[in-house]
């Protein structure tokens, strides 16, 4: 070998053991952290050799002995999920039972058995390949599904055959509890096996409304899909960290990371998969409180309606900011109202009174969503995204706000409308003017609606900080986004490990930003909240706390860490803190007054 090709070969498995992060879209939220176990077989790869036509009545009855064992593991595992998810996410095996009898299916395997004399492994892989290829050209989500579950069957059917060689490695699952990683979300893989041992998924294709995804959510399972380039990426037995809550997968995180996301799964124990309650658990005491008695408020930040149930259950003060992505995710069309006024319904109605928050869709080019995106931007980041968005696409904004308020009908419970990426008032005065007008069109209609929706600011650009006073004036609450006004305050991605070092602590300038909202909100006796999980990490609470921050929205998933951070802190002390932060004009003067009051926190 060559000294070049030895570096080459070297820089790749260098390469290889470097931590990366993917991106995807959250199915099911939560943390799930644990060696990759991939099922990345190919069903074009398995064999389509010919048999004897002596053998031809031996593979019948092979193929209707493997139906019936697979019949008979569905059935089971209905069973098994019976009472642990709602019965309607249980019926959807049927359609996997459904298959199995399905007459196109079988005559079309029979077939090739009998006329084309293919064995029983090869005729089973050419009729879902071809069945995967028609559904998959054809522009409907439903179909594409079909596709999905009827190759779920038909892997079933070929696992339980004694000769089924050439469709996947010969190794088995993992023992003890591992995270799966797959090219499709699929049923098969999930729950055919010792499901208890699968702690996240993570998948590069996959529907978010595919009955792989309703049972993740379902068995709360913490599952991403659409990431790019997964299988490339991960190899069998890397450690993964899955964020469902984040939408993000470390891939061979560095071990500091892993021990500060064990820090916090610890801490939230009981919180997981096998073991979320429908009573609340006794650490689960609301507000929260510091060292010396002092009250914080905490809401959830949710973007499905599993986490909403799980709020609830806590006890959280309602929903301090819900998500609104999740079904303009969906499917290539954006959703109606109808679908939009039933979800929304559910949220209000699952928060159990604690009232909501609902963001506008904030969504940017690398969504993908043709409605308001063309094509993607250059820099997406700094493009058409959040308000600016919708603006330029009225009738996805008049339909959202419109099943805001019809789903606001039947409660007595708050409903609020954040409006994310503001730069100035005008923007804010614009979306006034749709809810005004929806709401008089309602009126005029007879239907009944909510009538009291408040209006906010989401502040998250800079310059919605100089203009405060204005959107303060403006609004009737306003939310910090504290993941997005951070690094646009310092023109850093904290994703970036290049720049990581500008979030280790808070630079003061970002303290006197925050320092100042809190003032000027307070003077105009408007309601601020932040939320973001850069607000809820231990490092940066006493400085929030001590800038005067006291309402928060946090996951429900990290809530149980976030409460016993609080308990530590002396809040007289934070504000000494943060006061001396913001007189400071360098992070390294932080320093010493960092680690001096960090040796106390922890104690």
């Amino acid at each position: 070998m060559s000294q070049d090709t030895q570096s080459t070969a070297s820089d790749t498995e260098a390469k290889a053991e470097q931590p990366g992060l993917l991106h995807g879209t959250s199915v099911a939220p939560g943390v799930a952290m644990g060696r990759a176990f991939r099922k990345d077989y190919d069903l074009s790869q398995v064999t389509l050799q010919r048999i004897p036509r002596d053998q031809m009545e031996r593979e019948l009855n092979r193929f209707h002995g493997s139906l019936t064992e697979s019949r008979d593991q569905l059935e089971a595992l209905k069973g098994h999920l019976q009472g642990n998810v709602p019965e309607d996410h249980v019926r959807v095996l049927d359609t996997h039972v459904a298959y199995l009898r399905d007459s196109v299916f079988l005559s079309d395997v029979e077939n090739l058995i009998l006329n084309e004399q293919m064995c029983l492994e090869g005729a089973i892989a050419k009729v879902i390949l071809d069945f995967d290829r028609i559904f998959r050209l054809v522009q409907s989500e439903t179909l594409r599904e079909r596709a999905v579950d009827l190759r779920d069957v038909g892997i079933r059917v070929l696992r339980n055959l004694e000769n089924g060689e050439g469709l996947e490695q010969s190794r088995q699952r993992p023992k003890g509890d591992y995270i799966l990683v797959a090219g499709e979300l699929s049923i098969v893989d999930m729950f055919s096996v010792d499901n208890q041992h699968v702690l996240g998924i993570v998948t590069e294709g996959g529907s978010l409304t595919s009955h792989g995804a309703i049972l993740a959510r379902s068995m709360r399972i913490p599952t991403l899909t659409g990431v790019a380039g997964l299988l490339e990426a991960v190899r069998e037995g890397d450690f993964l960290i899955v964020d469902g809550t984040e939408g993000v997968v470390r891939v061979r995180p560095e071990e500091l990371v892993r021990e500060q996301y064990r820090s916090d799964t610890d801490s939230s124990a009981g919180d997981g998969p096998e073991s979320q309650p429908d009573e609340t658990p006794d650490w689960a005491d609301f507000p929260g409180h510091t060292r010396g008695g002092e009250s914080v408020q905490i809401a959830a930040t949710c973007g499905t309606l599993p986490e909403v149930e799980r709020s609830a259950v806590l006890g959280m003060a309602g929903v301090g900011l819900y998500r609104t992505e999740l079904l303009y995710l969906i499917d290539r069309e954006p959703p109606s109202i109808d679908a939009l006024t039933a979800h929304y319904k559910s949220v209000i109605k699952r928060a159990e009174g604690g009232g909501v928050t609902f963001r506008l869709l904030d969504a940017d080019s690398t969504l993908q969503l043709t409605y308001l995106h063309e094509e993607r931007e250059l820099n997406p980041g700094l493009g058409r995204m959040g308000i600016r968005a919708l603006l330029a696409n009225t009738e996805v904004l008049r339909k959202q706000i419109q099943a805001m308020l019809l789903a606001g009908a039947d409660s007595d419970a708050s409903v609020r409308i954040a409006v994310p990426k503001v730069v100035d008032c005008d923007e804010l005065r614009r979306v006034k003017e749709v809810l005004f007008a929806e709401r008089h069109a309602l009126r005029k209609a007879g239907t009944p609606f909510g009538e009291d929706l408040q209006v906010g600011a989401v502040l998250e650009t800079p310059t919605s900080i100089l203009g405060i006073r204005d959107l303060a004036s403006e609004s009737d609450f306003l939310v910090i986004n504290f993941n997005s006004l951070h690094q646009y305050l310092l023109a850093a991605d904290r994703e970036n490990a290049l720049v990581a070092g500008y979030f280790v602590q808070l630079h003061p300038y970002v303290v006197r930003t925050l320092r100042k909202i809190v003032e000027v909100c307070a003077e105009a006796h408007k309601p601020l909240s932040i939320f973001g999980a850069t607000a809820a990490t231990t490092a940066n609470l006493p400085l929030l706390l001590g800038v005067g921050l006291r309402h928060f929205s946090v996951a429900p998933v990290a809530v149980r860490a976030f409460l016993e951070s609080i308990e530590k802190i002396d809040l007289r002390e934070a504000t000494r803190l943060a006061e001396e932060a913001a007189r400071a004009v360098t992070s390294s003067e932080l320093d010493p007054v960092m680690r001096s009051f960090g040796e106390g926190y922890a104690n």
